[in-house]
């Protein structure tokens, strides 16, 4: 998702001189804020110039694509506090920002706990937000319009993928293990991502569907460039849903 993000804001800088309907900067102080927003090549460096450009210019008309830019940044730090935080703040700017909603609806799934007492309101603004968002991308115009027809498809397939994958973990979270599966197996008939094949074969593990669940690990260790934390993780999913089966014999 970061480089669909980033490559957006790029084209966004790129044709807001000339597009009507895109926010323009008012200075070239403010496109060099904007800049260091893009180029920074670590998540606390884009979080940083994120709040620089928010203090120095509050009236920037970039607010939603900067904060949107932070979402995702804490997204990559695994930080799902501000994961929340600056999703919130993104939907404050723009209430209709679908990729705020999935990274929300993400963060929110994965961070409620078993015995918090709030814990099916958690897990059920997670779903809505995750099937709001995957309704709005359904007619949801270009990001930008400088994108192409092939370049607009692959990037509302990778969204749709992360409404499936917020669904999923929210099945998960609920322990319905069936209907984590289904939504973790939609996300890899979208994108094909070996972490999403992870995801689908520990739900089925989880649900009692060991053979299928070995079936789908093996084929994310069989991946030549998978990485290695991935590989690992699928390994020992394999292993537990070996030991799983073997313990109920």
């Amino acid at each position: 998702m970061k480089k669909i993000l980033i490559a957006c804001l790029a084209m966004v800088l790129a044709t807001a001189a000339w597009a009507q309907k895109q926010p323009k900067p008012k200075s070239q102080k403010e496109v060099d804020a904007l800049m260091a927003i893009q180029n920074a090549q670590d998540p606390d460096v884009r979080i940083a110039a994120v709040e620089t450009l928010l203090t120095k210019f509050a009236d920037t008309e970039f607010k939603s694509f900067a904060l949107l830019a932070a979402t995702e940044a804490a997204r990559q730090k695994n930080d799902l506090v501000k994961v929340i935080l600056y999703g919130e703040r993104t939907l404050e700017a723009d209430p209709k920002s679908y990729v705020a909603m999935m990274m929300m609806s993400s963060a929110i799934a994965q961070s409620t706990k078993e015995f918090d007492l709030d814990r099916e309101e958690k897990l059920g603004k997670a779903e809505k937000m995750a099937r709001e968002a995957m309704d709005a991308l359904k007619t949801a115009e270009k990001m930008n319009p400088a994108m192409t027809d092939e370049q607009w498809a692959a990037a509302k397939k990778d969204f749709e993928a992360q409404g499936h994958e917020s669904l999923g973990l929210v099945g998960m979270s609920r322990k319905k293990y069936d209907d984590a599966a289904k939504e973790f197996k939609a996300a890899v008939d979208l994108n094909g991502d070996p972490a999403s094949m992870v995801r689908y074969g520990t739900a089925l593990s989880s649900g009692g569907k060991y053979d299928e669940a070995v079936a789908v690990l093996e084929k994310v260790m069989a991946i030549a460039d998978v990485h290695p934390t991935i590989k690992q993780v699928a390994q020992a999913e394999r292993a537990r849903a070996i030991g799983l089966k073997g313990a109920k014999k």
